[in-house]
């Protein structure tokens, strides 16, 4: 199905089933323990040997030599894989660097070598007993020094932030000059760590020359070509499966060195192998957020209309790779005639930078909503207010193109009136005995993404409907939406839908990622549900344009009949996929809202505290309310993090992160996070696809780190600029205790 014009009306419109508050249908599974994740695929795999991954010690240099004779020797050991018996292995398209060192090694704890025992803890004893012998090299590891001589580099995070080396519109530099007010300011944000619950881990079976990989992959399509490509085999001979995913939030988006070594080490031992990657591994070994330094300046004329805005953005990753994407926002989110964007790409021997939750727009907007915070200070303005008033309805860069829905200055309004903006003071003003409060606020902004995704569709006998796609669902409640689409579209009930996701056997769906999943799945669904309902009307001789499909039945004109009775004489099977022309070139196709934070600062210690929370989001049709609020309060979650304590520390002499697992790796627990209340707004966009949805999933978090610096700015009169806002950082500006 080629969507190529508006949606006009179609069946998903009736939202009888979709757009309805509904329980996960994967809950019970998950609940009872039945969900088998990347490494409990027990039933599958009979007798299971264990590998164990041996990182490199170094940041930058070569392997002399590498001693295996103790740990072949040591109890259990069933194989040892490194580069030299593996043999020349290809490097997959999204993989910035290769996943197996040797003899040059790349950064710290890149892979040297798989040991495989009969149980998890002799593989463990095994690797710790291999000898390696680097020669070590000087690396770079150092941003703000690298960024000195960087280049102007453009780039993508392939998840739909992008942006040129360099970006004029207007005259930005005389705008500037010009302007009567202006601000200045630099930001930075740090090295971030996806964190997720589950870690990396597959496992690898081989039958002949057949390959099954059992992985934790948000992108199975991707995941599997990668793989194909690392092991120099065809495609059609690997099937990759990743039904059930526990977190990834981008760092599962590409194929890791679990799944190749799991491989690896199966055809080296003869058995199916499991591998997890540890704590330290996933921080050093996988891919994190990159560090960002960006300079962001404003230009406004007294009443507050912005005349120039420039955002250059700094970042940093190894030769090859791409920098993170932090002006991306600002290209589309405020009105203003003379603009500039840039990055600039540091070459850096850290572990390779790549996608994390809303890749470029997250870090940018931590720095470009505290900017227009500042700016709104100095023109003496209300933070909301002075957003208002700088809105635009087309992209500032191409006015002809408009935005196809675009609610940002409701969700601003809304949100200040429910969660008593009016009530806010002046910075330092109000106090709760020994806590400084303040309010804060920031936009919300992230784009939709159009990507093909396919499915395929069955009718029993029984009227069970089943689908089958590679879509994962990475937590995000991918089978409870899909399950919604196609009850709605068949006209069953949610119970009557049997969904069965990721697997590379199925139809190639868009995947779980950039928030182009939920919509570009769902419409996948739809295609293949359209063709369906045409076979059904023909096997029941009706005419498909007119025929309804509702409770269990079709009904044509003045004819009806049980759904059933279409698949009476065997199984119906229909398999489409949802293609875009060019409606997101005709229309910018972004998602819009606002966060509104109230903080508590310690007077005496300097502590921050969160104390409520308000989303306020439009991003069309919300296909299922409570899979969306819990992505939104996720993502609220995920942005209390990055401002208060997220924070890959590296080490600048050896070229690692030292605080490599969740016990210094600092996230949001419970007791960190207060009430938050989500709204979603009313829309539905029918230039995006035919469910005339977009996502949530990053908005939600976009904008919530500025949303929390900008509270604590009124709540002690100190404005740090530096994330994560740590206490050292303001405590010894607090206004005087006593």
């Amino acid at each position: 199905m080629k969507f190529e014009t508006p949606a006009g009306t179609n069946p998903i419109d009736r939202m009888t089933v979709v757009g309805k508050p509904t329980s996960r249908v994967d809950g019970p599974l998950k609940t009872t323990g039945l969900a088998p994740y990347a490494y409990e695929h027990h039933r599958e795999i009979a007798n299971p040997a264990y590998g164990h991954v041996v990182g490199a010690a170094i940041g930058q240099g070569t392997i002399r030599s590498i001693d295996l004779a103790e740990a072949k020797a040591a109890p259990g050991v069933l194989a040892i894989v490194t580069a030299a018996d593996a043999g020349k292995l290809g490097k997959g398209k999204y993989n910035t660097v290769k996943l197996l060192a040797g003899p040059q090694v790349d950064h710290y704890h890149q892979a040297v070598a798989l040991v495989v025992a009969e149980t998890f803890e002799q593989a463990r004893a095994a690797a710790a007993l291999v000898r390696v012998d680097y020669a070590r090299a000087k690396g770079r590891y150092d941003l703000a020094e690298a960024l000195k001589t960087a280049p102007l580099t453009g780039g993508s995070s392939d998840e739909g932030s992008a942006a040129p080396p360099i970006d004029r519109t207007g005259r930005f530099e005389r705008a500037f000059a010009a302007a009567p007010v202006k601000l200045d300011a630099e930001y930075t944000t740090p090295d971030q760590s996806h964190a997720m619950m589950e870690p990396f881990a597959s496992i690898a079976a081989w039958k002949g020359d057949e390959l099954s990989v059992w992985t934790s992959n948000q992108m199975i399509d991707w995941g599997r070509s990668d793989l194909a490509i690392t092991l120099n085999m065809p495609k059609d001979k690997i099937r990759f499966l990743s039904p059930y995913v526990g977190g990834g939030f981008g760092g599962k988006l590409f194929l890791r060195v679990d799944a190749v070594l799991a491989a690896l080490g199966a055809k080296a031992a003869k058995r199916p192998v499991k591998v997890a990657l540890t704590r330290p591994l996933i921080a050093n070994n996988t891919t994190h957020r990159p560090a960002t330094r960006q300079r962001i300046r404003i230009g406004a004329a007294k009443d507050g209309t912005i005349t120039a805005i420039a955002h250059e953005s700094g970042s940093g990753d190894q030769p090859g790779g791409s920098p993170e994407t932090a002006v991306n926002q600002t290209k589309l989110l405020y009105a203003g005639a003379n603009r500039m964007i840039s990055m600039r790409l540091a070459v850096l021997d850290l572990p390779e930078g790549n996608a994390m939750r809303a890749p470029g727009e997250a870090p940018g907007m931590m720095a470009l909503e505290i900017a227009m915070d500042e700016m709104a200070e100095k023109l003496a303005m209300d933070p909301v207010a002075f957003r208002v008033k700088n809105d635009t309805q087309v992209d500032p860069e191409d006015p002809k193109r408009r935005f196809s829905q675009r609610q940002l200055v409701r969700c601003l309004n809304e949100g200040a009136q429910r969660f008593g903006w009016s009530r806010r003071r002046a910075p330092g003003a109000v106090r709760d005995g020994r806590w400084l409060v303040g309010m804060g606020v920031a936009a919300a902004f992230r784009n939709h993404m159009n990507m093909p995704s396919g499915a395929r569709v069955r009718l029993s006998p029984a009227g069970v409907v089943t689908v089958e796609t590679d879509m994962t669902d990475i937590g995000t409640g991918s089978y409870t939406i899909l399950a919604q689409t196609a009850a709605e579209m068949m006209g069953v009930p949610v119970y009557s839908v049997v969904l069965k996701l990721g697997d590379s056997s199925f139809p190639v769906s868009a995947g779980s990622g950039g928030q182009f999943g939920a919509a570009n799945s769902t419409a996948g669904v739809y295609a293949a549900c359209v063709r369906l309902r045409a076979s059904v009307a023909q096997r029941l001789g009706f005419n498909s344009a007119d025929a309804v499909f509702e409770d269990g039945r079709v009904t044509s004109g003045n004819r009806s009949a049980d759904l059933r009775q279409a698949a009476a004489t065997g199984e119906l099977v229909a398999e489409d996929k949802i293609e875009f022309g060019d409606l997101d070139k005709t229309w910018q196709l972004s998602t819009f809202g606002a966060h509104f934070v109230e903080v508590g600062v310690d007077a005496y210690t300097g502590v921050t505290r969160v104390r409520r929370m308000l989303a306020v989001c439009a991003a069309g049709r919300i296909i299922n309310p409570v899979s969306a609020r819990s992505q939104v309060i996720g993502a609220m979650t995920m942005g209390v993090g990055g401002a208060l304590m997220e924070e890959l520390a590296v080490d600048k002499r050896f070229g690692l992160f030292v605080n490599h697992d969740l016990a210094l790796y600092e996230v949001p627990v419970h007791a960190d996070i207060p009430h938050q209340e989500v709204v979603f707004l009313d829309e539905a966009d029918d230039k995006a696809n035919p469910m005339k949805a977009k996502g949530v999933g990053e908005l939600g978090l976009c904008g919530v780190g500025a949303a929390v610096a900008n509270a604590i700015y009124n709540a002690t009169g100190v404005r740090v600029r530096d994330y994560p806002i740590t206490l050292e950082k303001h405590l010894d500006k607090l206004p005087a205790v006593a």
